[in-house]
């Protein structure tokens, strides 16, 4: 088995409390060979006080995945909860939004509760963190991938050059990296490629990402709503004002920063919150962050079942999320569920309203897409 290491004694000392406090791991479960890993002893080492439960799969774990009683605990679940195991399936998939190809995740889960977030509904309730120890076979995939595809020779809506990885589907990177050296690792193997950039949208800022060094290859996109409304629905994450005055700083170190507007969430007064927002961005963003600014802007998507596994934990969230006046239920083209979003004719008027919006107070912001 590859990164095989002897099984290391914890090292001495509290390092519980990571990510400014955002985790303080109590429990950690993990797969019977995730310290046949140095990963896996690495973190393991990382957090020696806590609780350790060994269970046969990731997937598997019934006091976390199917006890609807959990989700009294939701937040201090992911609070004091951590997943180790072994990533199975390494394909690279295509996509077309964000990126070029999906690559393998190196976690999924989050310590954060976004309230909208489609995540949850992948492991039940909670969700916490799982990172994933086969680091070396993650990247190894991705490596093999990118040398096969050569030289991009033709632009594509993620980029004109370079051929984009999306690390970040299932969890948000910049808390996974206060976990372990994942993202440390992989945002170095693109530094390297040639041929390619990784890619990740997040709401925390992990300022120790700062010094990855990764010279243009990796884009953080970091994941903006008017403070207001994220207060109430971005629960766990970092202020959206923080978000805002780390960009700079990430630029300067050698990060692609773009912005993602998602989810857009219709209320009232909405258009007027987002022109503040807006304004905020530009008051503060410096020139080199300007010129390089991009953005994706996202619609709402709920569904029924995660609208009734919130009601029991964070009801207040629903009365801006949960609109059937204003929403449709639909198929989505991704994943197939059913979902629910804005009535289509309805929603044409509101993205054209919020494009035309950005125009206005951050006419440098290219528009990557918009639905």
């Amino acid at each position: 088995m590859e990164e095989r290491a002897a099984l290391r004694q914890p090292v001495p000392g509290d390092r519980a409390t990571v990510a400014g406090g955002l985790l303080r791991i109590e429990k950690i479960y993990h797969e019977p060979d995730v310290a046949a890993y140095e990963r896996g002893c690495e973190i393991l080492a990382r957090f020696p006080d806590a609780e350790r439960v060994e269970v046969p799969s990731h997937w598997n774990i019934p006091e976390l995945h199917g006890d609807e009683g959990g989700v009294g605990e939701w937040n201090r679940t992911k609070k004091t909860v951590l997943v180790l195991g072994a990533k199975k399936g390494l394909q690279v998939r295509p996509f077309y939004r964000s990126c070029d190809f999906i690559a393998p995740s190196q976690a999924n889960g989050c310590a954060m509760a976004c309230s909208y977030c489609y995540v949850a509904r992948r492991k039940g309730y909670a969700n916490p963190i799982t990172a994933f120890v086969n680091i070396g076979g993650i990247m190894g995939a991705v490596e093999r991938h990118a040398s096969k595809q050569g030289m991009k020779l033709e632009g594509t809506q993620a980029d004109e050059s370079l051929w984009v990885y999306e690390l970040g589907t299932n969890s948000d990177l910049s808390v996974d990296a206060a976990v372990s050296d994942n993202v440390r690792d992989l945002v170095g193997l693109f530094r390297e490629l040639p041929n390619a950039k990784a890619t990740f949208a997040t709401k925390f800022v992990n300022r120790e990402m700062l010094d990855y060094d990764p010279r243009g290859g990796t884009r953080l996109r970091f994941s903006l709503m008017p403070p207001e409304t994220s207060k109430l629905v971005d629960v766990r994450t970092s202020p959206v004002e923080e978000r805002i005055r780390s960009i700079n700083d990430f630029v300067e170190a050698g990060y692609e920063v773009n912005v993602n507007f998602g989810p857009v969430i219709v209320k009232d007064g909405w258009r007027e919150d987002y022109a503040g927002l807006f304004s905020m961005l530009d008051d503060w963003l410096s020139p080199a962050a300007k010129a390089q600014l991009a953005a994706e802007v996202i619609f709402l998507t709920h569904t029924r079942e995660l609208h009734e596994v919130n009601l029991k934990w964070h009801p207040k969230g629903e009365e801006l999320l949960w609109r059937p006046d204003l929403q449709e239920f639909k198929t989505s083209q991704a994943s197939g569920d059913k979902v629910l979003r804005y009535e289509r004719n309805a929603k044409r008027a509101l993205v054209a309203e919020f494009r035309e919006t950005l125009a206005e107070r951050l006419p440098y912001c290219r528009v990557r897409y918009a639905f």
